[in-house]
């Protein structure tokens, strides 16, 4: 009788998962196992709205695997003791698991592979699983990783991808291997009240009814704020409830415009993972310095509690940050543009606004956010680091009629379209009526302060 461990990560599925199919092919008996690493809790990366939509994802995977005869085994601590303990206990001679990305997941599985080798078994790690390309699969001439994404996009587009691997038909585990009670979002505090829920099937199915409706309308409608095109796939691709290659694949199989804009979109997931594979200090440190002097929390403390707070006078600044807080999700352009607010109106350290986002972004990812956030600030991979996205231009292209301002700034429901990006235009009597205040700062102290500190005078 063999066995096999597999352990799952940000790939919490059954649908494309080459690691469990690899051990189903080799072995008589498979663990599926999940470990909740404390090291992640000592980070501060499992906030609630993440731990909640995790608690889904393990719920929805554990009853995946029963419907075929199997079960999740869930364990908490060190992740090298705890997969080490369960191979002992099992006696399997082989582990399986995707490829880390981020500096603490490869120094996860270095110390899990030296556990397990003393241990006589063998760690398989599969690259593709959690990207549809491996970092690291393209490089250009003379370097171990592209810089910017077209040409990156364009070797990218031609790989050919891995087939789709079916979700297996029955999974046999072992008697005797202890678990823990699974986690659930019932028992964590400060949830954000418009949380989506997990889980493969809820991602599977959100996925069918976008690409039947969205996916066409996609190019011309992605950047819409009010109309809310975007695919919304972003949590379930970060906690891996989705595969990337099967996405892309059926994405291609679509076909059209939209379809095409979508794959560039995953395209951008896959460029980030490649920069940060290959250098895995930009999770905390500028990819390319601008020598920027930042504003520190404490010299904007003031400012940077507005901007948390969706308080800034800039409406659809505002707005996207409240939207952030009530739903755990923000749309992607409002993501460019309250980040550049953040970092070249307000003139404070992008780590400050990351943090932030972390805190409560359901997809919050290391890989993703931190290399966005640092494209916006200008210190990251964007072949413009001096663009300054002006939040009243921005409103009036992308939210022209205000509807996207007044669902999440009530106070400005009523004001007439001409100054809802604008409202300090109003008369003097009609501001004095609203409770919301005037602008943080002039947009053009804004930017002078931002070119002073880049040396642009």
């Amino acid at each position: 009788m063999t066995r096999a461990v597999v352990l799952f990560t940000a790939d919490l599925r059954l649908h494309d998962h080459p690691p469990l199919r690899a051990a189903l092919a080799a072995a008589d008996e498979v663990v599926p196992l999940f470990v909740r690493d404390p090291g992640i809790h000592a980070a501060g990366f499992d906030a609630p709205n993440r731990a909640a939509f995790l608690a889904d994802c393990l719920a929805a995977l554990d009853a995946s695997l029963r419907r075929r005869g199997g079960r999740l085994v869930v364990r908490s601590g060190p992740v090298d003791r705890e997969v080490g303990a369960v191979v002992t206990e099992c006696g399997a001679t082989r582990a399986h698991m995707a490829e880390a990305v981020t500096g603490y997941g490869r120094r996860r599985e270095e110390r899990l592979r030296g556990h397990l080798e003393s241990l006589g078994v063998a760690l398989h790690v599969h690259d593709a699983v959690t990207t549809a390309v491996a970092p690291g699969q393209v490089t250009p001439t003379g370097s171990d990783h592209y810089a910017v994404f077209t040409p990156y996009f364009r070797r990218w587009s031609v790989q050919r991808l891995r087939e789709v691997c079916p979700p297996p038909r029955t999974v046999c585990v072992p008697d005797g291997v202890r678990g823990e009670p699974l986690p659930s979002r019932d028992a964590l505090p400060g949830l954000s009240p418009g949380l989506p829920a997990g889980g493969e099937k809820a991602g599977r199915e959100w996925f069918s009814r976008w690409a039947r409706s969205g996916m066409a309308a996609y190019e011309d409608r992605h950047d819409d704020l009010a109309g809310d095109a975007t695919s919304r796939l972003s949590p379930h691709l970060h906690f891996g409830t989705l595969s990337a290659s099967e996405l892309v694949q059926r994405a291609r199989a679509h076909g059209g415009p939209g379809a095409e804009a979508f794959v560039r979109q995953l395209c951008w997931r896959d460029f980030h993972h490649h920069v940060l594979a290959a250098r895995p200090e930009a999770s905390s440190q500028h990819y390319r310095t601008r020598q920027d002097r930042w504003r520190t929390e404490k010299e904007a403390a003031e400012d940077i509690a507005a901007w948390r707070e969706g308080r800034t006078g800039y409406p659809v600044v505002d707005a996207a940050m409240r939207q952030l807080r009530h739903e755990g999700w923000m749309h992607n352009r409002a993501r460019l543009l309250v980040a550049s607010f953040l970092t070249k109106t307000l003139y404070v350290d992008w780590r400050i606004g990351a943090r932030h986002f972390l805190d409560l972004l359901v997809d919050g990812d290391i890989v993703n956010n931190q290399l966005n956030w640092q494209w916006a600030a200008g210190t990251g991979t964007d072949t413009r680091p001096h663009r300054v996205l002006n939040p009243v231009v921005q409103g009036k292209r992308f939210d022209p009629r205000g509807a996207y301002v007044r669902r999440w700034v009530p106070e400005l429901s009523d004001v007439d379209d001409r100054f809802v990006h604008e409202p300090w235009r109003l008369p003097q009597d009609v501001r004095a009526r609203l409770d919301y205040p005037g602008p943080l700062l002039d947009l053009s102290e804004g930017l002078a302060r931002f070119r002073h500190a880049r040396g642009r005078d």
